[in-house]
């Protein structure tokens, strides 16, 4: 749950005018104008480097496509109307192609090949079987997955020949460990064991001598960073010593390590390009993707042309490593895809992920600010400030909270914040204590005090927008999904004054009941959440039923909405059924939307349409106070 990171913001708002005029206000969009955008993913090369596959939910749901690079037309490859369909990759040496599907956002994910007649073979098609692709062998003659078909609890590495798409079990995972990386020669296994969400243990597991060796050295967190294309080399990232997670290289025959890029910021992921000629680092830097990308051959950066306003939010390189995938979001559009050439510094716009109906300059970018709370702590949080918000014109504000719990607002585009402020509501997106990006100690201070301190830091976060002279202080809100929605909830029971609205999307309001019922494929986790938010079957259930709303639901006042999604596995429906019920005896304004074909967020644009339309409507009504609203 501290890694379930659920959604993005976005980055800095200045308005620059040669001369002096009055600003016009911006124009007004619907729900559904915003919901005409299109949504971008992945971005792998063909065998010839002609084209792109990638996810795109411009049909309403995902399906996957393919891009021509060098015009930008676009191919539809899988044509699904009910479940959203996720493009993988190619299949090495072959137009054929792999994508990924669950059922209703039920996470049970199958991979499935697409062949060139179009027709699809589930590849993994246990009945609850979940399998993640993890990448093909040196030689390109077989694919590597992991599954839980053979224990529900663990997943086990499994390497599927692409002639027969036989499976081979190469590694039997008893021990609740994750893969972490796979060397080239296939001979070592980069694999990782949870103990808290803070910390874990690495290891590098020798085939041949089936001998296990310890990588890490200190209670930190570690993640593999992939192997030297002659596997002498093995990289992996670690905050072991130091606030912020850095990047090392470490060599197997010897043990010797060494420090390759280290910031005062945490590194997000580093991987070498195909031959080792470039590496990519990427830096979480206040919120923001900041990538650098050396050139090991000229020992020199590679520059890329800026995108103004541009967070790039994802690179590939290609197998030729002559062409660069630069996928790119600004604070008013979504990401859109990028093609660069090493060669010829040509870069190339693929997409065009902004509905053409609306203009970028009736959006609204963010600001990070840093707010003092309770005790003085310094909060980050992304700010967005509507246009029409002025000291003659206060405005209502609501209070953002990510999911998690140790996710993180971050500076990008999110349609439903966007709609919101277009309609004239500020939002403060908090990160309050425990959330990522500001090192270890920062990330640390919520564990087994959930609800407490986060809590109070999201409620000075509304001070501070009480402070702000173009905020109406008597019409403030709160929203969040995920963790964000326990933490909406708990604000409007243990803190029934301070927010006059609350919108709880899928969030958990019985603790006792969601850490009893994790999916059992969360096995390898569920010791590290026990340590984090508590051991239900321990002395911690007295806690945890302290801090969940459900308990507590008499002491809400105010008016709330409830998003939740029928087939969530994380935050069961049950969850919001309750809360929902126990609210209503308060007769408090209660509304309640499910959906019976999502899960732990929504996908269809239908669904988000109809469920984030529903939200302005509950917050003009019940925290505008305008009373021509009608349900």
């Amino acid at each position: 749950m501290k890694k379930l990171l659920f959604y993005s913001i976005i980055t800095t708002f200045f308005i620059a005018c040669n001369q002096q005029q009055e600003q016009q206000p911006p124009e007004n969009y619907s729900i559904e104008e915003f919901y005409q955008n299109i949504r971008f993913g992945g971005g792998n090369f063909s065998k010839d480097e002609t084209k792109l596959l990638i996810s795109s939910d411009e049909t309403g749901i995902f399906n996957a496509f393919e891009i021509n690079i060098a015009n930008g037309s676009k191919d539809q490859l899988t044509h699904s109307d009910t479940e959203s369909f996720f493009a993988i990759d190619y299949v090495p040496g072959t137009d054929q192609i792999i994508y990924s599907a669950d059922k209703g956002g039920n996470e049970i994910n199958h991979i499935y090949l697409l062949k060139d007649d179009s027709t699809s073979v589930d590849l993994t098609p246990g009945e609850n079987e979940k399998a993640h692709f993890a990448g093909w062998s040196d030689d390109n003659q077989s694919m590597f997955y992991i599954s839980n078909k053979r224990d529900p609890q663990f997943f086990d590495l499994y390497k599927m020949d692409i002639e027969t798409w036989e499976p081979e079990l190469i590694y039997q995972n008893d021990e609740g460990l994750d893969i972490s990386g796979i060397s080239h020669d296939e001979n070592y296994f980069a694999l990782t064991k949870t103990i808290t969400t803070s910390e874990n243990k690495l290891y590098l597991y020798d085939r041949t001598k089936q001998k296990m060796t310890e990588i890490s050295e200190e209670p930190a967190e570690y993640s593999g960073s992939g192997f030297s294309k002659d596997d002498q080399y093995f990289y992996y990232i670690t905050n072991a010593g130091k606030e912020f997670a850095y990047l090392i290289q470490y060599e197997i025959a010897t043990g010797e390590r060494n420090t390759l890029y280290e910031t005062n910021w945490d590194v997000m992921y580093s991987y070498l390009s195909e031959n080792d000629r470039y590496r990519i680092t990427a830096i979480n830097e206040d919120g923001k993707n900041k990538l650098y990308i050396y050139d090991n051959v000229s020992e020199d950066s590679v520059n890329f042309p800026e995108i103004p306003d541009g967070d790039v939010t994802g690179i590939n390189i290609s197998e030729s490593e002559n062409l660069m995938r630069l996928t790119i979001g600004t604070s008013k559009a979504p990401n859109n895809i990028y093609i660069y050439n090493l060669e010829t510094k040509n870069l190339k716009k693929l997409t065009e992920s902004l509905n053409k109906d609306i203009n970028p300059e009736d959006l609204v970018a963010a600001e990070v600010i840093r707010y003092k709370s309770f005790d003085g702590l310094e909060i980050p949080a992304i700010y967005y400030k509507p246009k029409v918000a002025s000291k003659d014109n206060q405005v209502p504000a609501l209070v953002w909270v990510h999911g998690g719990p140790g996710g993180q607002s971050r500076v990008g585009y999110f349609a439903l914040i966007q709609f919101l402020v277009n309609n004239g509501y500020a939002v403060l997106a908090v990160n309050n204590r425990g959330s990522s990006g500001y090192g270890k100690t920062f990330y640390k201070m919520d564990d087994l005090h959930h609800g407490e301190e986060d809590l109070k830091d999201c409620v000075w976060g509304k001070k501070w927008l009480q402070d702000q002279e173009y905020i109406n202080p008597d019409q403030i809100g709160i929203i969040g999904g995920s963790y964000g929605g326990y933490m909406t909830m708990a604000a409007m029971t243990f803190t029934p004054d301070e927010f006059e609205v609350g919108v709880n999307i899928f969030g958990v309001t019985n603790w006792l009941r969601t850490l009893k019922s994790i999916p059992p494929y969360w096995e390898s986790f569920r010791e590290a959440l026990y340590a984090e938010l508590g051991d239900p079957f321990s002395e911690d259930s007295v806690r945890l039923y302290n801090i969940s709303p459900l308990f507590h639901a008499g002491n809400v006042k105010n008016p709330i909405l409830v998003l939740q999604g029928a087939n969530d596995p994380r935050v069961l429906q049950v969850e919001s059924d309750e809360i929902v019920e126990a609210v209503k005896k308060n007769n408090v304004p209660v509304e309640y939307l499910v959906f019976e074909d999502e899960g732990h967020g929504f996908v269809k644009k239908e669904n988000e349409i109809e469920g984030y339309g529903q939200i302005l409507v509950f917050l003009d009504k019940y925290l505008k106070g305008d009373t021509t609203v009608i349900n």
